[in-house]
């Protein structure tokens, strides 16, 4: 199973939300490329990065950082946020980073996901963010009415291989993983299923990791201290 700690980015910042919160923004670290640096000394392998601002406004906002971050590290670059057109797919991928995650683009305009998928195969990821087992949209701003089963077993029919899913009422609360929600949906689909929010500690890692997960990606329980980076990506 693979661990990815998270950068997520607002502003030129490195920070975190609860529960998808824009007004609960707060700065967890004071330079991006440090910060991957330090996860890479750690041993991670790869690191999961959000555009925050790119989520909301639909296109790519703070792309020089990333790039940076996949030119100047050794980690392998999953992102997404505001990723909903070829031209932005080919942009980040030249620009060398590894994987890009298709979110408010798999409600909204599945045939992009389908050409994405096509053409890219394992660079492409769905993410599926849900509340209460529906899918959101729009940085979390909008209910598709999709349940997130649905949503995956359609990507999975679309030829996309990997599916990350964040249970958003989980997101920056420290309260564990998903574990039940995780579990059918990596039953369900063929899809890599990796899980996100909500993870506090090595016990969460761990049940990941039970669960026969593909990953499990990292950032609050990081940032406080809760989760050991180190042990948590032996463990994993």
């Amino acid at each position: 199973m693979e661990l990815l700690p998270a950068i997520d980015i607002k502003d030129g910042s490195c920070v975190r939300l609860y529960q998808g919160d824009f007004a609960t923004v707060h700065k967890v670290a004071e330079d991006v490329l440090e910060t991957a640096r330090g996860f890479e000394e750690a041993g991670a392998r790869w690191v999961h990065m959000v555009d925050l601002d790119g989520a909301l406004q639909g296109r790519r906002v703070n792309a020089p950082l990333f790039a940076r971050v996949a030119r100047e590290t050794g980690l392998r670059v999953e992102l997404g946020g505001g990723v909903r057109d070829m031209e932005t797919v080919e942009f980040y991928l030249e620009r060398g980073l590894s994987r890009l995650i298709l979110g408010s683009a798999a409600v909204n305009c599945p045939a992009f996901v389908k050409e994405a998928a096509a053409k890219y195969g394992e660079k492409i990821a769905v993410g599926i963010d849900a509340k209460n087992g529906m899918v959101a949209a729009q940085g979390w701003t909008e209910d598709s009415k999709i349940h997130y089963l649905e949503l995956g077993k359609r990507m999975e029919q679309l030829g996309v291989k990997t599916l990350i899913y964040t249970d958003i009422s989980k997101d920056g609360t420290l309260s564990g993983i998903s574990a039940g929600q995780l579990e059918e949906l990596n039953r369900a689909v063929s899809c890599d299923v990796i899980a996100s929010g909500g993870v506090k500690d090595i016990a969460d890692v761990r049940a990941a990791k039970a669960l026969g997960l593909a990953g499990i990606i990292c950032g609050k329980a990081i940032y406080q201290g809760t989760l050991p980076l180190k042990e948590a990506l032996a463990e994993a």
